[in-house]
């Protein structure tokens, strides 16, 4: 064999032999930094608390105070509505609106969302063209005069009555007007959530009624039955109630579709089709 692999397969076994040795010492310096470095890294506990103290001043500026926000709104909107009742209908600005709720202590973003935006989207508040602010009743009516306007042109119209409480939101002064309408007006309480409706007492539909009629209607107890029941009893009595249920639809007319009839051909029989053309020949005449 040549001396020359010889000798390079000699210093090929030399640093085969010293590879290993070199990489366990690596690996075991490695393996006791990583030990060392979770105990440097470690931070010490401290004893003072690093969150946020609550601080009751900035209580109305957080951003959770939205409860207190629409609380304000509705201590507002209660107090134009009071002093629209009261007759004091002039328009106020938001600083004399909060001065008299006992509100000025109010931070300047709620002044803000109530200047540009909760007052004047509210439906009970009315701005007026130099910004000022006025309760919005549902009915513009100041006095009985225009109340009793009001209440002919509903029972002209077929609309009916309005809300008592509708008309104390609207009319300042209320009970004293109607009061001296009394005579002018009926009051009817809706069975449904005995909530009180003012009409338009129309004079012109009174007629006197016979005495033993008026007897017998006030006779016959119905507050416990409604109309259903009130039917079958008529009905029980021989008595048919009058039905409207309104304009009958007309039913749709049904088209029906063409069918397609074939003729049927009739096969003659016997010639019969033939009867007055054939002519008989035979031998014996």
């Amino acid at each position: 064999m040549d001396p020359a692999l010889l000798r390079e397969r000699e210093l090929f076994k030399k640093r085969a032999l010293s590879t290993p040795a070199v990489e366990k010492k690596k690996k075991e310096q490695e393996k006791d930094s990583t030990r060392d470095e979770p105990l440097k890294k470690k931070p010490k506990p401290s004893t003072v608390s690093t969150g946020p103290k609550l601080d009751m001043v900035n209580y109305k500026t957080m951003s959770g105070s939205t409860q207190y926000k629409f609380g304000v709104l509705a201590k507002i909107v209660k107090h134009m509505k009071a002093r629209h009742q009261e007759g004091d209908d002039h328009p106020l600005t938001l600083e004399e609106i909060l001065d008299e709720t006992n509100q000025l202590d109010v931070g300047s973003k709620v002044k803000q969302w109530l200047q540009t935006e909760a007052l004047i989207k509210n439906p009970k508040i009315e701005v007026t063209s130099d910004g000022r602010f006025v309760f919005k009743a549902m009915y513009k009516i100041k006095d009985k005069k225009s109340l009793l306007r009001l209440l002919k042109q509903q029972d002209l119209k077929g609309l009916g009555g309005i809300l008592l409480e509708d008309i104390q939101e609207s009319l300042p002064h209320c009970d004293k007007h109607l009061k001296s309408l009394q005579n002018e007006i009926l009051f009817i309480t809706r069975p449904l959530d005995k909530k009180k409706i003012v009409f338009y007492n129309d004079k012109t539909a009174q007629f006197p009624i016979d005495d033993e009629f008026q007897k017998l209607w006030r006779a016959v107890a119905v507050d416990a039955m409604d109309d259903q029941k009130i039917d079958e009893y008529l009905e029980k009595q021989g008595i048919r109630s009058m039905q409207d249920h309104g304009p009958k639809k007309p039913a749709p007319i049904k088209r029906k579709k063409p069918t397609s009839k074939r003729k049927q051909f009739k096969k003659p029989r016997d010639n019969e089709h033939l009867a007055d053309v054939l002519e008989t020949y035979d031998d014996n005449k």
